[in-house]
């Protein structure tokens, strides 16, 4: 038999100059990946707007003169929306207008045009497409056919990944990407809109679920719960990056041509990038993995063998795989405790990643500070979160850090109904503080779930567990916009509180039900399906000082994309 990527990296090393540098690479279509999951808070923002006045062409939403206010009067109703009265945004009087004649009695019918208040945005898609009023549920349905181009595009690139290469997988992402994202720009209707959304958002999370993979391919086992923090930031790198330049640019064709088009520069990847020689080897394509590998060794400094990819002989314990154990998804199902375990997992991630989604694209209810400074903390907390995985996951054990997360995250969110119900204006501050420790440790359970769930399942069937998984956490992102949007046909301040009271009731439902599951910190992962109905409810014993540097090797995903794992690894474990 051949070496596996294993073995060659013992010679070649864990994570030398050479793996640093393609890593690096690897990293940087994160920040298109931060930069298109979030943009929808601008290209879907909807302003102030009312009625415009029929017949009057040159109509705006400020008022220009006095005759002005006088028509918007004698046309438009008033109504009573946050404490004040303003103009109605869906209605105007059916008759024509008399300036003699602004009863409140008279009748009124909906309108078909709209004017917006541009002191922000000078037009984005919600105002261009006219999503307000009857038509306002499409800019949700928009955002939730977004989601499920990325819950396609997970498993579409790691099918095609797996099959042709996952450098051929990458390449062509990053082309549906850059062009699907620069027709965008002259999208003319709403079906046109909603597809070339979804293709941005399957290629986007393709294009970072293979960059994910390719990076964890290529290190040891001890470097890669850092490796996968590092493209986490990266993430967030992107949402930072967006609200700069979405704070400069408020035309929502210019702001996606501007962030479609450098996406193009990694078109350059096909002569960077070289192919995973961990996939290739596993094809059973060793000499051109045996060329990669070389060229990676002369720039770590290392010498490999001369005789490394020779076959060696095999033994019958190697060749014969009729005593392998086996397994599949449905013995999840099959035993009470097994059942009741994932059943809290997928809970649990379903959670996270809803109200990961939802605060993001919750962050202009907030109430206080304008959208773009809001946006950007709510980016902001994303490199504590990553910095208190790394600090305290192998001191606290993933149940009880994973647990915290979820209970502070939960109660942040919910302790935010008091501040907007009952708070004066001056201090709503705090709710911003509070949505903020809520996204904060949402992220950091996101993280943790990750890793936690890898280690519960046995290894036999741990791949198809956490695809489902990841299924599942696609499936809370899709759902993310409607709860973060129903404060808005609700109303009122009431309105504002209500999507937080929600991620925030579901939050501490979930930390509550992981106290249930047992701790994987410093213990033998399950292997076979009989050890993962036993785990936890007998003694295991603490891993070797091998069996640890495994564990902290586990391939932790990144906090908002999804992808397989990695067959050769799963069989390490």
């Amino acid at each position: 038999m051949r070496p596996n990527f294993d073995d060659v990296l013992r010679h070649l090393g864990q994570l030398g100059r050479y793996q640093k540098w393609i890593y690096f690479l690897l990293c940087l279509p994160g920040l298109s990946y931060g930069v298109r999951m979030m943009i929808s808070v601008f290209l879907l923002k909807v302003p102030e707007h009312r009625c415009a006045i029929p017949g009057y062409d040159n109509d705006t939403y400020d008022v220009q003169s006095d005759s002005h206010a006088k028509m918007i009067n004698a046309t438009i109703p008033f109504v009573m929306r946050d404490g004040k009265q303003q103009p109605d945004r869906c209605h105007i009087y059916s008759d024509s207008y008399d300036m003699n004649n602004v009863s409140a009695s008279r009748a009124f019918l909906s309108c078909k045009k709209w004017v917006y208040d541009k002191s922000v945005f000078e037009v984005t898609a919600s105002m261009e497409f006219n999503f307000v009023c009857d038509d306002a549920i499409l800019a949700t349905h928009s955002t939730m056919l977004f989601m499920f181009g990325c819950f396609f595009g997970a498993f579409a690139s790691g099918a095609i990944g797996d099959r042709i290469g996952r450098k051929k997988a990458l390449y062509l992402c990053v082309v549906l990407l850059t062009t699907g994202g620069i027709i965008l720009n002259w999208s003319s209707n709403f079906v046109m809109f909603v597809i070339l959304r979804f293709i941005n958002g399957a290629s986007a999370t393709g294009i970072y679920a293979t960059c994910f993979v390719m990076g964890m391919e290529i290190v040891g086992p001890s470097k890669r719960v850092w490796t996968g923090i590092m493209i986490a930031v990266s993430f967030a790198l992107g949402e930072t990056i967006l609200c700069g330049v979405a704070y400069f640019i408020r035309d929502w064709h210019t702001l996606e041509l501007a962030t479609a088009v450098p996406v193009g520069i990694f078109l350059v990847y096909w002569w960077l990038i070289p192919e995973s020689p961990r996939w290739l080897m596993n094809e059973f394509r060793y000499q051109e993995a045996e060329v990669i590998i070389r060229r990676a060794a002369d720039v770590n400094r290392v010498t490999l063998p001369d005789n490394m990819f020779e076959p060696q002989e095999t033994t019958d314990d190697e060749t014969d795989d009729d005593d392998k154990p086996k397994g599949s998804f449905i013995h999840l199902f099959t035993t009470s405790a097994m059942c009741i375990r994932t059943l809290i997992i997928f809970f649990n991630w379903l959670v996270v990643s809803m109200v990961y989604y939802g605060l993001s694209l919750n962050s202009d209810n907030l109430g206080a500070g304008s959208l773009h400074l809001n946006f950007l903390l709510v980016g902001l907390v994303e490199f504590p979160a990553c910095a208190l995985v790394l600090l305290l996951l192998n001191r606290l054990g993933r149940k009880i850090l994973h647990c915290a997360s979820m209970l502070i995250g939960g109660v942040s969110c919910i302790l935010t109904i008091f501040t907007i119900l009952y708070a004066e204006q001056s201090l709503q501050w705090v709710t911003v503080l509070l949505a903020m420790v809520g996204k904060l440790w949402t992220t950091t359970g996101f993280v943790v779930i990750y890793i936690f769930s890898s280690e519960l399942f046995p290894t036999v069937i741990r791949h198809s567990a956490v695809g489902a998984s990841c299924s599942l956490a696609r499936v809370g992102g899709m759902i993310a916009p409607y709860i973060a949007d129903w404060g808005k046909f609700v109303g009122g301040d009431f309105g504002r509180a209500l999507p937080l009271l929600m991620f925030g009731s579901l939050s501490v439902l979930a930390g509550l039900l992981a106290l249930l599951l047992p701790e994987t910190l410093n213990r033998d992962l399950p292997e076979t399906i009989e050890d993962g109905i036993n785990f936890g409810r007998q003694p295991i014993r603490a891993r070797s000082t091998e069996g640890k540097e495994k564990q902290d090797g586990l391939s932790l995903l990144p906090i908002t994309g999804c992808t397989d794992l990695d067959e050769n690894h799963q069989t390490q474990q």
